[in-house]
């Protein structure tokens, strides 16, 4: 995989984000010595919980307070890149991903969390789950520690399911999904086949998408970095992900992400849903939608390979223009330790707590009993993930969600822009893909200028 390209480009592409809505220049200090941090983080369900706790963390910590920037994920991601890249100090701590952490740590961006970890009484570092503990790590640190981890599953109806005498199989393949779909569009009035998202973005329609694409043995590129999006592998998941929200997934698809799923199937409004293993944290929520208790789960369905899941992890990491490192690693010790889920779970129940992250959540009676269900197939989907060979055919970079290169952000939202606008019927897929070629062939002949 060729090295990652020179900062001053992405840099520069972020400086060209807006930087809207700020909560102050990082870290300040009060006259009795109290410490403000500014924490940006993106508006998931999970971490509204940490928002609504930070009274718990207050009283442990009573010299730090904490100014949370709470965003959803698409303009989280921006407001953060930029922030980060531009050395503009506005955030102390940022929730970043797996995508972010070991690029920014090779460009300088990010503080070494190794020396803190190794400093933090009773943090277990060895207790996250490997694949994610070794995908936030560069050259054998860590320079983000994971809030929760995620893989990718089928939620559905067993409810439904058994009202419609179908069965879910134990290994769904993507061609089985579909006929569900078909057969389980319209079982109640207002319930759809099935929940996909469809919504523009790097990080949202393409997540789901990617993962199809690895399994029907499509990839971005071939090894020598020649863009792949007019192949055949790849017009074929395109249109079988088309076709499928198109005609059996939620109204207004080409509008729904992460989080418009998540409501429409917690509110009964989906006979499937495919999407982040997180999704446990609402759906199984009798306070969060009307589904908790009705529901199965699958693996990630497959097609030419044997796994069809993702490896994604919400994680937290210090900006290295931060003035108050050590508070700041105060705080991500706090939302990422063992206790903070006991905590999580104390207030709000088992099924509340950040999924995916430590091996010891899945080690407690509580969370076995509250996850009977959903444990195995989370726990297998994170660990089989393998981002180094994603799909079926040799590839020459990482990442199986996303490709793990500085250029995706921009490369996978204008692909993604492309994609949502087939799914709302704007232009056809052939014209969705020929654009998108064009793309990512001048993101490819970069890297083999740099290859020569």
């Amino acid at each position: 995989m060729r090295s990652t390209p020179g900062i001053p480009a992405l840099a520069t592409a972020a400086a060209g984000l807006l930087l809207t809505g700020c909560a102050g220049a990082g870290a300040t200090a009060s006259d009795d010595g109290t410490v403000r941090l500014t924490v940006a983080i993106v508006s998931n369900p999970q971490m509204q919980d940490a928002i609504s706790l930070e009274s718990e963390f207050r009283e442990q910590n009573p010299g730090i307070e904490i100014d949370f920037v709470s965003l959803p994920e698409n303009e989280a991601r921006a407001k953060i890149t930029t922030s980060v890249a531009t050395g503009g100090g506005e955030f102390d701590a940022v929730m970043i991903s797996n995508y972010e952490t070991r690029q920014w740590a090779e460009y300088g961006w990010l503080a070494n969390l190794q020396p803190h970890i190794d400093g933090a009484e009773g943090y277990d570092p060895d207790d996250f789950i490997p694949s994610i503990r070794d995908d936030l790590s560069h050259e054998g640190d860590m320079y983000s520690v994971p809030f929760y981890g995620e893989s990718s599953f089928v939620a559905y109806r067993e409810d439904l399911f058994e009202e419609a005498g179908v069965e879910m199989p134990e290994e769904p393949t993507w061609e089985e999904i579909a006929g569900l779909a078909a057969e389980m569009d319209g079982v109640e009035p207002g319930v759809s086949g099935i929940c996909m998202r469809g919504l523009a973005g790097w990080g949202e329609v393409l997540s789901p998408f990617n993962s199809v694409l690895n399994t029907f043995g499509g990839r971005w590129y071939d090894e020598d970095w020649n863009a792949e999006l007019d192949s055949p592998e790849f017009r074929e998941t395109t249109e079988f992900y088309v076709d499928l929200v198109r005609e059996h997934g939620q109204p207004g698809a080409a509008n729904s992400g992460f989080g418009d799923c998540l409501n429409q199937y917690a509110q009964g409004r989906s006979a499937m849903f495919y999407d982040s293993t997180s999704m446990v944290s609402t759906i199984e929520d009798e306070s969060a939608g009307t589904v908790a208790g009705l529901n199965g789960y699958a693996p990630a369905p497959v097609n030419e390979s044997d796994y069809g899941g993702w490896l994604y992890t919400w994680s937290l990491g210090i900006p290295s223009t931060s003035e108050h490192e050590e508070e700041a690693w105060t705080f991500l010790e706090w939302m990422t330790d063992k206790d903070y889920v006991r905590t999580v779970a104390e207030e709000y129940g088992w099924q509340r707590v950040p999924p995916g992250n430590r091996l010891s959540t899945f080690e407690e009676p509580a969370y076995q009993e509250a996850a009977g269900a959903y444990a195995e197939p989370m726990l297998s989907g994170i660990e089989d993930a393998d981002p180094s060979d994603p799909g079926t055919r040799p590839v020459p970079y990482e990442g199986i969600g996303f490709l793990a290169i500085p250029e995706f952000q921009d490369l996978g939202t204008r692909v993604s822009q492309q994609l949502s606008a087939a799914v709302a019927g704007r232009v056809t897929v052939d014209e969705a893909l020929e654009q998108s070629q064009e793309y990512a062939e001048t993101v490819g002949e970069t890297y083999r200028e740099d290859d020569r």
